[in-house]
């Protein structure tokens, strides 16, 4: 045995105060997780969109969406990570790590690659709410903190209608957005949430936790890369997600995790006012756990 290990020994047998063990039995931690615990494992979907646009030239833009296949992996971190806080007492956090892939349905080619954390935090002498909080990195530059509640209900979710269209201005020309109005397939900007509303149909949902984040302040943020911010300022991120316990119809059940997430970007001149046009980039997708 190491020194380490063998103070560490010390210190518990001799009862001193301070002591904590870190590592944790499986079904232990896995009721340290909460609501997290069902995440656990590898998720797949192969019918979700993402709509996002970008500068192009001096004065446009370009929109660009593509049906997608997505891999979300949750491992969990395998201990409690102590913050200390003094008077105000110590909270044990329990995590998932987690590796996001997802690729174009058609093409096969790489859209996103994501990797990070969802943490549990209860507040250290159990009064106020928890939260969840997700912690996120991208390869274009961009880093993350989205800070959110959770709730668990029986039945199934009610999935809010949203919008992908530019808020571009009070003097906005006619057809400027045209484009994407005319968006080819299932997927609708005036409504990206109707592809997960869609895929309810015929579904007995018996049971939803919806975890709900959100980048603003107070507590959360996003950092970029200057190129980011100069060029499509990305400014916040919210996303739902509906962890669903589905009736597969033959006695059993599954899991099923639908989401939206919107990236607020911020690039060309709005058109009456000041300020720049917010383009929502949109994804939307329904994952089944292996």
């Amino acid at each position: 045995m190491t020194t380490a290990s063998l103070s560490a020994l010390a210190w518990k047998a001799a009862g001193l105060p301070g002591y904590i063990r870190l590592d944790h039995a499986p079904q232990e931690l896995a009721e340290q997780l909460g609501p997290l615990a069902d995440l656990v494992g590898t998720w797949e979907g192969a019918c979700g969109w993402n709509l996002i646009s970008v500068p192009r030239g001096a004065s446009g833009f370009q929109a660009l969406l593509n049906p997608i296949v997505e891999t979300l992996a949750f491992t969990a971190i395998g201990a409690l990570v102590p913050n200390r806080g003094g008077a105000a007492g110590l909270m044990q956090v329990p995590g998932l790590h987690y590796t996001l892939t997802v690729s174009d349905a058609e093409q096969g080619t790489p859209l996103h690659l994501e990797n990070g954390m969802w943490l549990l935090l209860n507040p250290p002498d159990g009064r106020g709410p928890s939260q969840v909080a997700r912690l996120f990195s991208v390869p274009h530059g961009n880093v993350g903190l989205a800070l959110g509640g959770f709730s668990t209900q029986d039945g199934p979710p009610t999935l809010p209608d949203n919008s992908a269209m530019p808020d571009s201005g009070p003097a906005t020309p006619p057809g400027y957005t045209e484009s994407l109005s005319l968006l080819p397939g299932p997927f609708r900007a005036d409504n990206p949430n109707a592809v997960l509303q869609a895929q309810l149909t015929g579904q007995k949902v018996l049971r939803t936790t919806t975890f709900n984040q959100d980048t603003t302040p107070p507590g959360g943020g996003l950092l970029n890369i200057p190129f980011i911010t100069q060029h499509a300022d990305c400014r916040r991120l919210r996303a739902s997600f509906w962890l669903e316990t589905v009736d597969d119809g033959q006695g059993g059940t599954f899991l099923q995790l639908q989401y939206s997430q919107q990236v607020d970007l911020f690039f060309l001149p709005r058109f009456g006012d000041a300020g720049l046009i917010q383009w929502p980039h949109v994804t939307v997708n329904c994952l089944r756990r292996r």
